[in-house]
Order: structure tokens, then sequence, then C-alpha cells
């Protein structure tokens, strides 16, 4: 699967016509948001049923996990340059692409609906004023929606000047409200409506999810963030600003219509608030201003998030979204589509069945944040440096467990499926290959666990039952003996750690260059063969010197390498040199594995027809000879491969006794194999004669004297003949095959 690589987009795109400030791009809207459709028209029905004392427990329970949202978004807000794209964009960049791109997806889909939601909220108060047949709300909801998607079209400027129209009209709605509820205040009445109708829990969650919508505009802001002058200072301030202060105007008319209004009304009236309000003219033009600059809000936010999205070309039928208008940027394609999308909402024409969607897509949205906030806080990332100090890891984690409880706790099924639709599309993004180039998190919290667990192995005594096999191929630059490289590969078995060597003779001062290219030449060939390994490349007078360096230096803690994989010399004149350095090697305590091929095959990839034959000569290489045998055969195309346990004896009086040892060795060990015991005298030809059709063979060797090298090369051809494939193992211990 090719790979994406997305660069920052953005950059190139920033708007330079919109600089507004904290008030009025980040404090108006977020009030005028949260003060929308359910805090006129829904919040006495929850008074109703539930009582003060509940009604209470439901607006600090929402607004905590606003409130908590808040610090978290405000954390990563001061911690990165803020550009378009709102809470998309901080995740996009902390989490990285495919965190990004599945909460940008949602949250866009939560924001256009949430335009339909207003908009019918409006439409409820519009028919109910004018004397309207309840039937023509969905006509009332699409003719103001397409008015609204009109005056959003024209520009973000000229919108936000209506917003302090909007503003003027909530301050006076709100004025008349607790004007009149003070005037027809009555304790009794207060305590009359203390308690709830029912006991039912049930109630009491449907109730939350009704509400939820109220305090969900806290990221009106950040939404048009690219349109700020200073994102990092008026995200922070505007956004908890506007929660606290909704917060105590939610729990004020809470109380207010608790003590002004009598329980059926509540119940049964959705104008409950105008009934205690000192004018409802008043009131009907607060939630006019209310529920038009909320849908306004999302109508501006929802399109700016879709063309962040496009841009940063995750998915490609979404790239028509990118373009802005030549002067101030803005997204008109992606307007059109959140007016597309807000119109399939206003269609359904109930508060009641739209606000349970948005409350669940906006919890996934700020579960997301909050998850974000905290892993940046608690990997210790070095980059993670926020202005804003006062978001501990805990917090965040609190507002995510709660986001996701809250869930569950609304609708199962449907957060079950909600979760699943993230999963699927998280999935999709990652089986694209798509990465960032903006430096996300993921690698951060890889780098963090890794760290731990390091220390952590480093202070376990190690025992030999948890050996691995952690493989430093000595295999040039890959090309040049690809072989070596797949067998340690398939070695590795993807139970351990391989590592490619490549040693460059010279001066580092001359090499150092090549040294970078081969490096990254080596992971290309890492890339195209899909093998799980590391590159390591040293420059080094000759290549004696610089095998020991790698043997020596490469790795960390107990993950440095314990078994050399190297080639075998193609004749006896290499001989004394070769084992100089294998003497090196063992000297250091290292495994050593020596392959050597016969023929080199086309393919290095195609796998020899036959078994794997492991000639036992003692303890003293077998347990590591049988160990190999077992992990090649862990692999795929290795699998219908038959390892067998061989072993030569010149007399047949003893083969009974041997077979038996053998079986046991392999019941020891619990390693499928069989046992074979051949009688011979001659032992070369045996081995020849006997493993002629073998796939690969694998011989234990030890350490020949000083200037015996020649002998000893001779020796081991002789051995192996025209075998095709064999595999010579020493044995330094470290490791326990019956443990």
């Amino acid at each position: 699967m090719r790979r994406i690589v997305l660069s920052l987009s953005l950059d190139k795109h920033q708007n330079p016509g919109n600089a507004f400030s904290t008030f009025r791009g980040v404090f108006i809207p977020c009030i005028l948001t949260i003060f929308g459709a359910i805090m006129y028209l829904r919040l006495s029905l929850v008074v109703g049923r539930m009582g003060i004392v509940q009604s209470i427990v439901i607006i600090l329970a929402a607004a905590s996990i606003s409130f908590i949202t808040s610090l978290s978004l405000s954390a990563i807000a001061t911690n990165t340059r803020v550009k378009g794209g709102g809470p998309y964009f901080l995740v996009s960049r902390t989490l990285g692409a495919q965190f990004g791109a599945t909460l940008g997806i949602v949250f866009y889909c939560a924001q256009a609906i949430a335009v339909a939601l207003y908009i019918v909220g409006f439409s409820e108060a519009f028919v109910r004023a004018f004397g309207l047949s309840s039937h023509q709300l969905v006509l009332v909801a699409t003719v103001v929606n397409a008015l609204l998607f009109i005056s959003v079209f024209i520009g973000a400027k000229w919108t936000m000047h209506v917003q302090y129209l909007f503003l003027v009209l909530v301050v006076l709605s709100l004025i008349s409200f607790f004007w009149g509820a003070l005037t027809l205040w009555d304790n009794s009445q207060l305590q009359n409506n203390l308690a709830a109708v029912t006991s039912d829990y049930r109630h009491f969650i449907v109730m939350f999810a009704l509400f939820f919508p109220a305090v969900s505009g806290m990221t009106a802001g950040a939404n048009l963030s690219g349109d700020l002058k200073n994102p990092s200072r008026a995200i922070p301030l505007g956004t908890l600003s506007a929660v606290i202060l909704t917060t105590l105007v939610y729990l004020a008319m809470a109380v207010s219509l608790a003590a002004s209004c009598p329980r059926d009304v509540l119940l049964e009236n959705n104008f409950a608030v105008s009934y205690a309000a000192r004018s409802e003219i008043l009131i009907t033009l607060g939630i006019f201003g209310a529920t038009l600059s909320s849908a306004v809000g999302c109508m501006m936010g929802a399109p700016r998030i879709l063309q962040a999205l496009a841009r940063d070309r995750l998915f490609a039928p979404l790239q028509i979204f990118a373009k802005g208008s030549s002067s101030t940027d803005e997204p008109r394609n992606a307007i059109l589509m959140t007016f597309v999308l807000s119109q399939a909402g206003i269609l359904l024409g109930d508060l009641n069945v739209i606000a349970p969607i948005i409350t669940m897509a906006f919890l996934i949205t700020y579960g997301t944040l909050n998850m974000a906030t905290f892993y940046e806080s608690v990997t210790g990332n070095p980059s993670y440096r926020p202005k804003f100090r006062y978001c501990h890891w805990s917090i965040s984690l609190v507002g995510a467990l709660a986001c996701l409880i809250v869930m569950f706790l609304i609708a199962p099924v449907q957060a079950f499926v909600a979760l699943v639709v993230m999963i699927s599309l998280y999935r999709y993004i990652s089986y694209r290959k798509i990465e960032g180039r903006w430096g996300s998190l993921q690698s951060g919290v890889l780098f963090e666990r890794v760290r731990k667990n390091l220390v952590q192995l480093e202070e376990t005594a190690h025992h030999p039952k948890n050996w691995r096999p952690i493989i430093l191929a000595l295999s040039g630059g890959g090309w040049e003996r690809p072989h070596i490289a797949l067998y340690g590969h398939w070695f590795a078995a993807g139970n351990g750690i391989l590592s490619l060597g490549q040693i460059i003779t010279g001066d580092i001062t001359d090499r150092s260059g090549r040294r970078d290219s081969q490096e990254e030449l080596l992971r290309q060939f890492i890339s195209k063969q899909e093998l799980q390994a590391f590159p390591a490349v040293v420059v080094a007078p000759d290549i004696t010197a610089g095998i020991q360096s790698l043997v020596q230096c490469h790795g960390i803690g107990l993950l440095r390498p314990n078994t050399i994989l190297t080639g075998w010399p193609s004749d006896y004149q290499k001989a004394a040199s070769f084992f100089a350095t294998i003497r090196n090697i063992i000297q250091l305590r290292r495994n050593v594995i020596c392959m050597r091929l016969a023929d080199y095959p086309a393919d290095p990839r195609e796998v020899p027809e036959g078994t794997i034959d492991v000639w036992w000569r003692g303890k003293d290489n077998g347990p590591l000879m049988l160990l190999l045998a077992y992990l090649l055969s862990l692999n795929l195309n290795w699998r219908d491969h038959t390892v067998r346990l061989m072993r030569i004896i010149s007399n047949q009086a003893g083969e009974e006794q041997v077979y038996s040892h053998l079986q046991e060795l392999i019941q020891a060990s619990r390693i499928p194999a069989t046992p074979h015991v051949i009688v011979a005298e001659d032992s070369a030809q045996a081995i020849i004669s006997t493993s002629a059709d073998a796939a690969l063979v694998i011989l234990g060797f030890d350490l020949p004297d000083a200037k015996e090298e020649e002998q000893f090369y001779e020796h081991m051809e002789e051995l192996t003949g025209s075998l095709s494939l064999c595999a010579f193992v020493y044995s330094a211990g470290g490791m326990d095959l019956y443990a």
C-alpha cells in the first residue's frame, strides 16, 4: 500500500483578511452558541421532570465535561501555533492524521446537524409567535436555513457584525426573564419543584441527553481559530470565560423557573420561559437571537473544519472543499455542503430527535480532545510546553472517561455504533498509510512506552527462559547479500530484533555523507523487502574494526545483539582473516551464524523445498541450533518444512539408546521434530547423502586454533560438500532450550 505523506498545507492558506479579538472572535461566538434553543425551549422541561435538585446536577455534570474540555482545549491551543480547523487541527497535530481525520469528520457532521437544531428551535418560536400551523415548521426552517446560508456565504466579517445584534437580543431577553421571575418568585413553588416526578434513573439520562447540547458551544471560538489575531491567548481566555458565565446563567435560570412556574407549566409548556418573563416579546426576540446566532456560529465553524480537513489531503473526494475565495479565503464550497447537511437535519423537524444525535457526536469530540491532552501531558513529551498551566493530565483523563461513560449511559447501542464507525474510519486511514509531517503525539507515546519498558527491562534480572534472538546481520548494503538479510528476518520470526549492518571503510571526515546516503538506501531496501529490521551503518578504517564497533556499540541496554549473522568465505585464502573476526565476536560472548550458499537463487525470497536438518553433535551448540530451526519453521513459508534432529554414530549397537536420547531432547524442548540416527563411519559422506534434499542444514562448529583456520575451513567444506544451503552455528550460551 502506498504511503501518503501530508505536509502543513494550512500554512499557506492562512486568512489575512480577518483578525478577530478574544471578545469578538471567541467570547461572543461561544456565548451565543451556548445560549441556544435548549435554554429557551427545553430547560423548563428538564426542571419540570427532574426537579430543581437533579436539574442542578444535570447542569453541573454537563458543564463539568464542557469545562474540563475547555481546559484541555486551552492547554493544546497554547502549545502549538493554532491555524484554521479548530479542534480538528489541534487533535490532528497532537494524535496524528488518523485520529484527526476521524474526529474531523465526526465533528464536522455534528456542527452541520447542530445548524438544524438551532434553526428548528427558531422555527418553533416563530410558528408560535405568528400563529402559524405546526405543519409549516419545516417550511419556515428551510427558508431560514437558506437565508443563513446566503449571509454566511457572503463572508465571516459581515456575519460577525450581525452577532452583536443577536447578543443584544439575548441579553435583553435574559433581563426580562430574571425580572419577571423575581416578581413571581414563590418559595412554596420552589419547594414543590424540588423533587423529580419519577425516581426512574432512565428519565435522568434522557434529560441529560436532551440538555447536553446546551453546553456544547464551547468550541465555537476554536472553530474560527484561523481568523483570530492571537489564537493561543484568545481561545483559553474567551472559551473559559464563556463556559463559566453560561453555567452560572443556566443555574440561575433553573432555580428561577422552579420558583416562578407551576409544575404543569414546566412540563407542558415549551415556552415556560415566556410565562415567567416580564415581556414575552423580548423572550421571543431572545429566542430568535440565540437560535440564529448559534446557527450562524455553526454555519461559519463547520465549513472551516471541512476546509482544513480537505487541505490536509486526507480524502481525495474532499479536495473540492479545500478551495477558498480569492480575497478572504472563505470556504464557500464547504458552506454549500454544510447547508445540504443542515437541511437534511431540518427534515427531522424535532428538537427531541436531533439533540441526542448531536450529544453523541459532541461527546466523541470532547472525549478525543481530552485524551489528546492527557497523552501529551502523561508521556512527558519535551515539546509539550503549554502556556496555559492549569490542566493536569488527571483532569483530562477524567474528562475523557466521563465522555465515554456518559455516551454509554445515554444510548449504549448508538455509542457502540459510533465507536465502531470511529474505529472503522481510523483503520481505513491507517490502511492508506497517511502520515503527517506536523509531528503527532503517536511517536511520543511510543517513545515513552519504549523508554519505560527499556528501563524496566534493564532492572529485571535476565533469565535464559526469556532469551530472544537479537540479530545483527552483516549484510552489507542489503542488495549485495540479500539472503543474509532475509534469513536474519526469518530467524527473528517476529519474536526477536533484526539489524542490518554495513561497514564503510575510510575516514569519518570524508565518508560521513556517504554513510548517511547508505543508511537511507538500507532503509529503502528494508521497506521494499518488507523486513522488520533496523539499519546500522558505521565508518571504520577497515572491515574488522567496523565489525568490532558494530558488535560492541550497536543496541541499547539488554537489546544489544546476542547473535551475529554473517556469510561464509568463498575460498580458503580468506579463512584466516574471517576466523580472526569470528574469534573477536566470540570473545564478546555473541552467538555466531555463518550462512553458506552453494548456489545463489534468482529470487532470494524463494524458499527451497525439503526438510530442516539439525545435526546434533553435543549440547554446546545443539540447543541453539534446534531453537533456530524452530524459529525458522514459524515463518509462513517455512511451516510445511519438517525439522529433523539428526545424529551420527559409528556403532549400530548404540542406535536405540541414541534414538531414545533424541526423543527425550525433542520432548524436553517442546519443539516439533523427528529424530533420526544414522550409522556411518564417514561422517561427511553421511551428512551429504542424508541431507542432499534438505532445504537447510544446520551444523555446529568450534572455533579453530590460531594458524589452523585453513584446515578447519577445508574440514567444514568437506562436511557439507555439495549441499546447497548450510548454517554453521556457534553458541555463546545465554539461552536454555528446556526452560
